[in-house]
């Protein structure tokens, strides 16, 4: 394994792999979970927004426009209570017709 390869610059990218990992798969697996509580909330209150993509850690949804005020508060409130953790995960969350825009 690289982990053990003589060449320094080899064998310190392994370490650092390594090392990040955990944490990685662990956000990852959040997303996943906070992705699964959105889509349920969302099919509970009705709404017709629905989730378009998930990049690294933000979710694109898409709502209809009489939909947004209602749906945000659910979507934010959803992500931020996926997980009990010792730190408070924190969700920023916009609006507007293109990604840029939602920022």
């Amino acid at each position: 394994p690289a982990i053990n390869d003589k060449n320094h610059s080899v064998r310190s990218r392994a370490e650092r792999e390594a090392i990040n990992m955990p944490i990685q798969a662990t956000a990852s697996d959040i997303v996943k979970m906070a992705m699964l509580k959105v889509d349920s909330a969302l099919r509970r209150e009705n709404l017709k927004t629905r989730m378009i993509m998930q990049v690294h850690d933000e979710l694109l949804l898409e709502a209809p426009d009489d939909e947004v005020e209602k749906a945000m508060p659910i979507i934010k409130k959803e992500m931020e209570e996926v997980v009990k953790l010792d730190v408070p995960l924190i969700t920023e969350i916009g609006a507007g017709n293109n990604w840029m825009n939602a920022k």
